[in-house]
């Protein structure tokens, strides 16, 4: 029996980062998937997953992210990458979470960081972002806990927090890679791939009308 559902956000709630990784390598002549390369190499100890951590500051990610994609041969500023994560919200899946909230035990796993500041992130995006994350009973930020997806240790520490078995959790994220381990768990997972088919197999998980 479900009776819990849990969120990753950006590229669940948000339109995809990749998109705007891929616009943004059109624009600056950069290789096809030159940013995602950067944070697959050394994906556990590399500038992105130690301030994901909290190990470092937005300041020192932004010269570190530098270095790692300048041998790469095309060096990208960490603050802009950092920018880009912050899609679009989108309407429907924020409805389905109004939904969910109503019947089950709702939260939110998210590797992210600290503040960024009006320079990284407009403040109509962040307050967009803001104004999602009361809806939850609470947000687990891999920055504050120290632990990041796909570490299992994140999702148990998710629903003991609720109160719940994994087996009777439901776990949404765009990312394959984070959806592994909650499986392996238990967790019934979904891929948030095109939203409206995500939402749609979330209503058959649920038994809710979620449009």
């Amino acid at each position: 029996m479900i009776r819990a559902v849990l969120w990753d956000f950006g590229g669940v709630f948000s339109t995809s980062p990749f998109d705007a990784f891929s616009r943004y390598e059109r624009r600056n002549g950069l290789p096809e998937g030159f940013i995602r390369k950067v944070n697959t190499l050394n994906p556990d100890d590399n500038a992105w997953a130690r301030l994901e951590r909290g190990e470092i500051d937005i300041a020192a990610f932004d010269a570190a992210f530098e270095a790692e994609s300048r041998a790469l041969g095309h060096p990208v500023p960490g603050s802009v990458v950092a920018g880009l994560l912050f899609g679009e919200i989108r309407p429907a899946m924020v409805e389905a979470l109004r939904r969910c909230r109503e019947h089950f035990h709702v939260a939110c796993i998210t590797n992210n960081f600290g503040d960024l500041g009006p320079d990284v992130v407009s403040a109509e995006r962040g307050a967009a972002w803001r104004d999602v994350l009361p809806l939850f009973a609470f947000v687990l930020e891999s920055s504050k806990v120290g632990v990041r997806k796909p570490e299992p240790a994140i999702y148990t520490m998710a629903c003991k927090r609720l109160g719940v078995e994994p087996s009777e959790a439901v776990y949404l994220d765009d990312l394959g890679i984070n959806l592994k381990p909650a499986k392996a768990l238990g967790m019934t997972t979904i891929k948030v791939e095109d939203p409206v088919v995500a939402i749609r197999t979330l209503e058959q998980v649920t038994g809710l009308t979620l449009q």
